[in-house]
């Protein structure tokens, strides 16, 4: 006889998670506020990105930025410069945001009069994967010195995902990065997937990038 019992806890809190990040989108839908979910690993550029792209949209869209961090308000400072709404979420600890933490984030930015919020989770590209934020898109960064191999290493996230932007395309002659290879890794993790190689730094391919989530946020909004 066993003198023990087996308790699906994962199971349980990722049913929970679920019902709250679908719960969230409802209510983002109902606003008509698109909410994006940016994920990437250290280093990759996201902020340089996400600067970037606020640049290029903000005179057209209404957006909210909500920095997730485990202790520091360094890219909340950085962001906040170019005019947008911005909030710091400290997670506590934890390597990603849930769809409740999440929520808490809304709540507390004001989303009423915006078309746009994007969060820019923790950095790294396996927890923030496991959890649904309640997001209407799911986007991730993998830079080129990270190498083309990352979709055979961490499946999840680019299965997860609606975009993979490919940042610091102006370094690919120093570093032994295929191009071809991790768009092809890219699509059999997800085929739908749509991908765009840009420079963050010196602004190559993000008129392509920018255009597209204009064309999202609008198309969601109407």
């Amino acid at each position: 006889m066993e003198n023990y019992r087996i308790i699906e806890v994962k199971q349980s809190i990722f049913d929970d998670n679920d019902k709250d990040a679908n719960l969230l989108r409802e209510k983002m839908k109902e606003e008509k506020t698109f909410l994006m979910n940016l994920m990437s690993s250290p280093g990759a550029g996201k902020t340089t990105t996400l600067k970037g792209t606020l640049n290029a949209l903000k005179d057209d869209l209404k957006i909210g930025v909500m920095e997730a961090d485990i202790d520091s308000d360094v890219d909340a400072a950085t962001i906040s410069e170019l005019g947008v709404k911005t909030i710091q979420l400290h997670t506590g600890g934890m390597c990603h945001l849930d769809a409740d933490m999440t929520r808490q984030g809304v709540t507390n930015l004001g989303t009423e009069d915006l078309d746009l919020v994007i969060l820019e989770n923790v950095g790294n590209l396996v927890c923030p994967a496991e959890f649904d934020t309640g997001a209407a898109m799911n986007a991730m960064i993998l830079s080129v010195p990270e190498g083309h191999d990352k979709p055979l290493k961490y499946p999840l996230v680019f299965q997860v995902c609606d975009v993979l932007i490919i940042n610091k395309i102006d370094v690919l002659p120093y570093f032994d990065f295929d191009m071809d290879k991790v768009k092809e890794y890219a699509l059999m993790r997800n085929p739908n997937l749509k991908i765009f190689p840009i420079s963050a730094k010196t602004g190559e391919g993000m008129e392509a990038w920018t255009s597209y989530l204009k064309e999202r946020v609008e198309s969601y909004i109407k």
